[in-house]
């Protein structure tokens, strides 16, 4: 039987014709197809500015500078992520702190926030985990009280929406990534949306070695040809090879979303006779980046061996942050201190979840699940 991964890009004959042309054209990279993408992804998500990055973790690093983020700071974020969100902070300096999940989102619970925030606290990061938008309402008025700005790690949750529109224009930043098992792919890439001009600015200074080009904020002005390094950036450039299929998939995004939900809707029909499943929490605005079970934890490795035994890839997301080895010895955070993540760690499993998987595979994936569950 054919191997079934738990994640896929989706590339037709459009996208490839998108980046050929670009090959064939005067610009590879900082050319207008970066500028195009940036428009019409702030367009899509309702958001002012859209500021690409070569992936999602240049992307948090980028958005943590553009917040201010230094030695000492502290970010706040969730255990329940990939180590980007985290380690973003760690390379301006900053200590992380980390806030357990709400079992009935995944996401980070804002009472708990309330707990930690502080006038130390420079970005609270909460996570949209799988594509579960963030309840920001609490999270922002409690960034707001510590005079923290809120940096959404939307890299699961392109596509999206909460009350007030799709996710990429509530927060201060958002962050997107453009990994080819996310909503849309550039093969690497990111995307930070703001409202705020200041904070476009930083951003665009930041992914490009820190360099100013604008006469009115440069120190000198020899000629046309001038520009000047004002603070130490990085070369966090997305190429127009990329942006171009990135926009080709933009146009796509809303047929990847709708299969997304139609795939999660089947998977919660199939599993309804199988009791020791329990199911992602739901939300109607949920993009189902990925599409995390519940098994008894005494259970998972075996289910979970056995599915890779028969060609179903999947997988687990994730070991909470501060239980890895550098968290570990870093900040000692005992695992059971956060006891939501944790459990939740030892009892899931991520089915495959992407726009192309057929109804026989799907079908596959559950009967393998209930016959070992079973």
């Amino acid at each position: 039987m054919a191997f079934i991964p738990y994640g896929r890009q989706y590339v037709d004959d459009d996208d490839v014709a998108a980046v050929v042309k670009v090959l064939r054209g005067d610009w590879l990279t900082q050319g207008p197809n970066v500028a195009d993408f940036e428009e019409a992804f702030a367009q899509k998500v309702g958001a002012r500015f859209a500021v690409s990055f070569s992936n999602g973790t240049a992307a948090l690093h980028g958005a943590y500078y553009a917040a201010g983020v230094g030695k000492g700071d502290q970010v706040i974020t969730s255990p329940m992520t990939f180590v980007a969100t985290a380690n973003a902070a760690r390379f301006l300096g900053a200590h992380v702190r980390f806030v357990d999940v709400d079992p009935s989102t995944l996401c980070m619970d804002p009472d708990r926030l309330q707990e930690m925030a502080s006038p130390r606290t420079k970005v609270i990061a909460p996570v949209s985990y799988a594509g579960y938008p963030v309840p920001l309402d609490k999270i922002t008025a409690v960034a707001r009280s510590v005079g923290a700005i809120v940096v959404e790690d939307a890299c699961h949750a392109l596509g999206a929406s909460r009350e007030g529109g799709m996710v990429g224009a509530q927060a201060d930043m958002t962050v997107f990534s453009f990994h080819p098992v996310k909503h849309i792919t550039t093969a690497e890439g990111g995307m930070v949306t703001t409202n705020n001009e200041e904070l476009a600015r930083r951003l665009r200074l930041f992914r490009s070695h820190g360099v100013e080009r604008d006469p009115s904020r440069m120190s000198r002005n020899d000629g046309p040809w001038y520009y000047e390094m004002v603070d130490l950036g990085y070369n966090y450039r997305l190429t127009d090879i990329q942006c171009a299929l990135g926009l080709s998939q933009l146009a796509k995004l809303d047929r990847f979303v709708q299969a997304r939900r139609r795939i999660a809707r089947r998977y919660a029909e199939l599993l309804k006779g199988v009791p020791p499943v329990g199911l992602p929490p739901h939300h109607p605005g949920h993009s189902y980046h990925l599409y995390p079970i519940r098994v008894p934890a005494e259970r998972r490795r075996d289910v979970f061996e056995a599915l890779r035994r028969e060609g179903v890839g999947v997988q687990v997301h994730y070991l909470p942050v501060h239980m890895h080895p550098y968290y570990k010895d870093l900040y000692g955070i005992p695992d059971d201190d956060l006891p939501n993540a944790l459990n939740y760690y030892r009892e899931t499993i991520s089915l495959p979840m992407f726009p192309s998987l057929e109804d026989h595979e799907q079908d596959r994936v559950v009967e393998l699940l209930s016959s070992y569950l079973g």
